[in-house]
């Protein structure tokens, strides 16, 4: 069964990456001749819930998106992170250098706009500085100040440097947590951490049953010119942790408070 399961979910996310590759030249092709830029973020958007759908994620959310251009905070597990979230709103990432250089998936988090930092490079201020720009763009920006992935268990504390690019910009923030969890208890397939590779992971997620994932979207904290970012870094560290924790303590569909948004297709 297991052997089926991955084949055919295997099968049905690279048909879907092919399409999504097919669409992607198109949208180059078209921005030649009139030498700008189709905006990609609703493409994105319905691209990522796509491949949450292949990848048989279950996911069910609380809570509302804001409706203007913000920078979403979110605890982070794994690199299904961006597919679930990215499913749900249209948003940019900030995302490790290594992710560009994924076979196909890099190209097309590159041609969705995502902005790319290298670790311990030094460049932090050159992301803060392409964060303001794309929220003073109208764009919404998602960053992971834990500055990696972790178990799913906890949330580390938050870094506030790029946070500042919300202040930078006159962007208010909003903090998402976001949790896997199967049989009603936290997944240990889901985080990809230390050199665990991309393809070893994805072939063990997909040959499991389908996993639930659980998503809060809290309310938005709005960010002034005084704002104490230290202060404000910690206090969205607790509610993405508290968030964590009640998604853990029994899932957000066992409580009735939540809206399926990306629900997958017959489980298999």
């Amino acid at each position: 069964m297991e052997l089926i399961r991955l084949t055919t979910r295997l099968t049905l996310f690279a048909g879907f990456l092919a399409l999504t590759a097919l669409l992607a030249g198109i949208l180059l092709l078209v921005d030649a001749p009139f030498r700008s830029r189709i905006d990609r973020a609703p493409f994105a958007r319905l691209c990522f819930n796509g491949a949450s759908r292949c990848l048989g994620f279950r996911v069910s959310t609380q809570g509302t998106f804001s409706d203007r251009p913000v920078l979403y905070v979110s605890n982070h597990i794994s690199w299904s992170d961006i597919p679930v979230l990215g499913g749900m709103v249209p948003m940019r990432f900030l995302s490790k250098a290594e992710v560009g250089r994924w076979p196909v998936i890099g190209w097309l988090a590159k041609q969705a706009g995502t902005l790319f930092i290298q670790r311990g490079s030094g460049k932090a201020g050159q992301a803060r500085a392409e964060i303001a720009g794309t929220l003073l763009r109208g764009q919404s920006v998602l960053v992971f100040p834990e500055g990696t992935t972790t178990a799913g268990v906890t949330v580390l504390p938050f870094h506030s440097r790029l946070l500042h690019a919300a202040m930078d910009a006159g962007a208010d923030i909003q903090p998402i947590s976001i949790a896997y969890l199967r049989n009603g208890h936290p997944d240990h397939l889901a985080p990809f951490i230390g050199d665990d590779e991309f393809q070893l992971h994805l072939a063990r997620m997909l040959r499991q049953p389908a996993i639930e994932v659980g998503v809060i979207a809290h309310p938005v904290v709005a960010i002034g010119e005084d704002s104490d970012m230290s202060a404000i870094s910690r206090e969205l560290q607790r509610t993405v942790q508290e968030g964590l924790w009640k998604i853990q303590a029994g899932g957000l569909t066992d409580r009735g408070t939540a809206t399926p948004t990306a629900v997958a297709g017959p489980e298999i």
